[in-house]
C-alpha cells in the first residue's frame, strides 16, 4: 500500500538584498580635510550647515562682491532686516544679557593660509585678503601644522589704539580689533558670529607694536563644557599652548622677518586678565567713535552708533557696497583652501589650480554624470 505523502506549497524566495553603493571620495590637493567630497546620493550636506551650525540661527549675514583669492574680493556684512552695516562697529561686544560672553567675528578659518582680515581702513570694513608689496598674502605651513591653527578673528567693537604706549608691554597698540584664537572642534567659516567665552591671553609684541592674542572657545563646541580657564587649556588640549606660542613666534620668518617675541616671556595670563585688555580697548574703541581721539587712518563709517558723528543712513551703507566689483563667482575653486560660503555638488577641477591624478579625473568625470 502506497502512503501518500502531503507536500508543502515552496516557501517564496526572500527578497532580494540592494547592496549599498560603494561610497566614493573624491580628494582635491589632499591637504585639507574638507577636500573629500562623495558623489553617492543623495548629496552631502552644505558645508555652512556641517562646519558652523549656529550661523544658520545668526541675526546677520554675509555678501561677497569679487572673487575669492584676488585683491578685488570683499566680504560685507548685513542684519536680520538685509540692511549693511559694519561688523567692527555694529556688531556688539557682547550678545545681550550673557555677561562673560563676547561676540567674535571669524576671519580666517583653521587650516587655511590665506590672510584675510576686517579691512579698517575701508568703509563698512569689509572682510578682505590682506595684500604685501602688491600680492595676496599667505602664511607659511609653520612645521608640522598646516594654515592657522585655530579659528581666527577679532573682537567687533574693540581697538588697540597706536597712540597709547601699553603700561605693562611698554609698546604701541597695533590699530586693529583685538585678535581672537578660538580652539574649538569646529571649523568655522570667514564672515561667521560666534559667541565664545574668554579662557586668557597672550602678549606678543610685533616689532614695536603690541597685538594681544586672546584664546577662546565657542560656547556652542561640544567641548566648551571642559574649557572655564586657561588652565583648561592645558589639561583637555595638551601641548596647544606650546604649539601657539611657536607658532607667533615663528610664522613671519619664511617671509624674511626676525622671529616676534612676547611679554611676559610667552606665559599666557588668565581670563580675569584678558577682560580688563578687552575693557581697555573697548573704551578706546568708544573714544574713537566718538572722535575724542585720533582716527589712526580707521574708517568709522556705522550705521547703528547713533550718537557718532560717523554715522550714515542704511542708503548712505547701501551706495558704498553697490561701487564693490561685481559679486563672487560660487564655483570658484582655489587651491589655497579656503571655504566656499554656498559650495555646489558639481565640482570644477581646475588643472591650473589644483593637480589631480588620472583616477581622479575619473572619479570626477562619474561626478559630473550623476
Amino acid at each position: 500500500m502506497r502512503v501518500l505523502r502531503l507536500l508543502r506549497p515552496p516557501r517564496p524566495l526572500p527578497a532580494p538584498r540592494l547592496r549599498p553603493r560603494p561610497r566614493l571620495l573624491l580628494l582635491g590637493s589632499g591637504a585639507e580635510p574638507w577636500a573629500g567630497r562623495s558623489w553617492q546620493l543623495p548629496p552631502p550636506k552644505p558645508l555652512s550647515v556641517l562646519l558652523s551650525p549656529h550661523r544658520a540661527m545668526s541675526q546677520y549675514s554675509t555678501e561677497e562682491r569679487g572673487s575669492p583669492h584676488s585683491p578685488q574680493y570683499r566680504l560685507y556684512f548685513k542684519n536680520v532686516a538685509g540692511h549693511y552695516i559694519s561688523p567692527f562697529h555694529d556688531i556688539p561686544l557682547k550678545p545681550e544679557s550673557k555677561e562673560e560672553v563676547f561676540n567674535m567675528v571669524v576671519e580666517i578659518p583653521r587650516w587655511t593660509n590665506a590672510k584675510m582680515e576686517i579691512d579698517t581702513k575701508e568703509p563698512l570694513n569689509p572682510i578682505k585678503q590682506d595684500i604685501k608689496k602688491g600680492k595676496l598674502r599667505y602664511v607659511a605651513n609653520i612645521f608640522p601644522h598646516k594654515g592657522f591653527i585655530w579659528n581666527y578673528g577679532a573682537l567687533p567693537q574693540t581697538w588697540e589704539d597706536p597712540c597709547h604706549i601699553d603700561s605693562i608691554t611698554k609698546c604701541h597698540g597695533d590699530n586693529d580689533p583685538l585678535d581672537v584664537c578660538e580652539i574649538g572642534s569646529k571649523v568655522h567659516a570667514p564672515g561667521d558670529i560666534i559667541q565664545v567665552k574668554i579662557l586668557g591671553i597672550l602678549a606678543l609684541i610685533d616689532g614695536d607694536e603690541t597685538d594681544w592674542k586672546l584664546i577662546a572657545i565657542s560656547i556652542d563646541d561640544p567641548e566648551a563644557s571642559n574649557f572655564h580657564s586657561i588652565d583648561d587649556v592645558r589639561k583637555y588640549k595638551p601641548n596647544y599652548l606650546e604649539a601657539t606660542v611657536d607658532w607667533f613666534r615663528f610664522y613671519k620668518v619664511p617671509d624674511g622677518k626676525p622671529e616676534n617675541t612676547f611679554g611676559f616671556n610667552g606665559e599666557f595670563k588668565d581670563k580675569d586678565f584678558a577682560h580688563e585688555v578687552i575693557e581697555s580697548t573697548h573704551k578706546c574703541w568708544k573714544a574713537l567713535l566718538h572722535k575724542e581721539i585720533d582716527q589712526g587712518g580707521i574708517k568709522c563709517v556705522n550705521v547703528k552708533i547713533n550718537d557718532s558723528p560717523y554715522c550714515c543712513s542704511e542708503e548712505e551703507a547701501r551706495s558704498i557696497v553697490e561701487k564693490a566689483s561685481a559679486s563672487v563667482d560660487k564655483d570658484f575653486v582655489s587651491q589655497e583652501g579656503m571655504l566656499p560660503r554656498r559650495p555646489t555638488y558639481k565640482l570644477h577641477c581646475l588643472e591650473a589650480k589644483v593637480k589631480i591624478s588620472q583616477s581622479e579625473k575619473f572619479l570626477v568625470a562619474k561626478h559630473n554624470e550623476l
